[in-house]
């Protein structure tokens, strides 16, 4: 995920990111060969408490600068330890069995008392989160690849992880051309059945597929508790490869719901085999809106295409109330992805009783 230089933080306040560069890393044993290596991208969101039952959500870039001390090789253990910024750190342990070799931890560390990516956060200690690596049964002596997206939940922070190609136990301190490739990544013998693509000869074209099916979708804080979000819509992403434009439906009965609901800020993430998208809503007390997305899409083809936008002020309605626009809703994220939204109601906080408040606010004419 990293390289070895000095760091270099790039933090999403306000600002849109077009995540298209990684973060390349070698690290050397005592003999000063070569027994480590990554070349990978990831980004994390972070929600922090900015007072009383308030919170603000920022989304950091792991940089194509960073520092390796603290990485390690050994015969059977391996740690590689990026840090970055003022006291961030992305940590990845490795064991060897025979064989393969495999993560067996990764934890991120963030600084909240760095105020340049954490404004207004009444606490300053620094935090870890460990999250689960699915990284395993790796043949020695081949790296492990992955083009597809790894999106991993922990408290308050989600971590994406893609395009990487990582090896530990280096043998002879060349790292290998034969690769162990993710499942995730394995071509399948079927159409899968979650999305539907297109290809259109112009970028700017009008989406050609079907209007995709109106999802419902809900969170609770637990099992045995009502909806604290609710949402229903239809949602089609359109994206840029290269000179062409692809189109991708979300197919609500195979995507999975996840997410939070907070004081002042909540998030709904949906995921599909090819989508993964988190919607993150804040309230000012008076009024709600959605303030950020983060998008990645995995096509049939090609790298995932990843776009992060943090500086939105759309679906706007009094809190305690529901956002409803029944017309199809453009929206560019970023200059290579668009949402389309469909039959569009949300409600990202005071659900009562698991139903939309009657009153409501519609679309605008455009």
């Amino acid at each position: 995920m990293f390289r070895c230089a000095f760091l270099i933080l790039f933090v999403a306040l306000g600002n849109e990111l077009h995540l298209s560069h990684g973060t390349e890393v070698s690290v050397n044993n005592t003999e000063n060969k070569l027994c480590l290596y990554a070349n990978l991208m990831v980004n994390f969101s972070v929600a922090y408490e900015v007072g009383v039952n308030k919170s603000e959500t920022v989304i950091l870039v792991l940089p194509e600068n960073v520092t390796t001390e603290g990485s390690a090789c050994d015969n059977t253990t391996s740690t590689l330890k990026l840090s970055f910024g003022d006291g961030h750190s992305w940590t990845v342990d490795f064991t060897k069995n025979n064989k393969t070799y495999q993560v067996d931890t990764i934890v991120f560390s963030y600084n909240l008392n760095d105020s340049s990516v954490f404004p207004n956060s009444t606490s300053k200690e620094t935090k870890s989160v460990t999250v689960k690596s699915i990284i395993t049964n790796v043949s020695v002596d081949t790296y492990y690849s992955c083009k597809s997206a790894d999106v991993r939940t922990v408290e308050s922070v989600i971590q994406t992880l893609y395009d990487v190609a990582l090896q530990a136990f280096v043998i002879n301190g060349s790292k290998s051309d034969t690769d162990t490739i993710c499942s995730a990544d394995m071509p399948s013998t079927t159409v899968a059945p979650t999305t539907t693509v297109t290809t259109t000869a112009a970028p700017t074209s009008t989406p050609t597929l079907p209007t995709p099916t109106t999802g419902k979708y809900s969170i609770a804080t637990d099992v045995n508790s009502t909806a604290c979000l609710m949402a229903t819509f239809g949602l089609q992403i359109g994206y840029k490869q290269g000179d062409k434009e692809e189109t991708i439906n979300l197919v609500p009965n195979m995507t999975e719901v996840g997410g939070a609901c907070r004081s002042n800020s909540s998030d709904l993430k949906l995921t599909s085999d090819t989508i993964t998208i988190m919607f993150t809503f804040s309230n000012d007390g008076k009024k709600f809106q959605l303030h950020a997305l983060n998008v990645t899409v995995i096509p049939a083809t090609g790298a995932p295409v990843v776009a992060v936008n943090t500086n939105m002020s759309i679906w706007a309605a009094a809190v305690g109330s529901s956002y409803m626009c029944n017309k199809e809703q453009t929206l560019n994220v970023t200059d290579t992805l668009t949402l389309y939204t469909f039959e569009l109601r949300v409600q990202p906080f005071e659900v009562n009783k698991g139903e939309f408040a009657t009153e409501w606010v519609t679309c605008p004419v455009w």
